[in-house]
């Protein structure tokens, strides 16, 4: 791949852009965090954010239990019923099949 192609395909993947008003004070901060860690100011802030979004979404996704709840769950997965007569039924009829 020639170096114009790469230049083209990076250009391509950073299509969209997003506008941000904010103090005087903040960018300044921003602008400081991201000299520390020796990145420009979009990469700082993009990545902050991607990373923010990302833990927002962990934590809204993750499964949260009470310490009920969490008992009863255990006990089901250690105790699981008895199989009901369709399902003894129905693992005759996989064993007749594919055995």
């Amino acid at each position: 791949m020639s170096t114009l192609e790469l230049q083209n395909l990076r250009k391509r993947e950073k299509e969209e852009r997003i506008g941000v008003r904010t103090s005087v004070a903040v960018k300044s901060t921003l602008i400081r965090a991201a000299s520390i860690s020796g990145r420009s100011l979009s990469d700082f802030i993009v990545n902050s954010a991607l990373e923010a979004a990302k833990q927002t979404i962990e934590t809204e996704e993750r499964l949260s239990l009470s310490a009920e709840d969490r008992e009863v769950f255990l006990a089901a997965l250690f105790t699981p019923p008895s199989p009901n007569a369709a399902l003894v039924d129905a693992a005759k009829k996989y064993k007749a099949k594919f055995s």
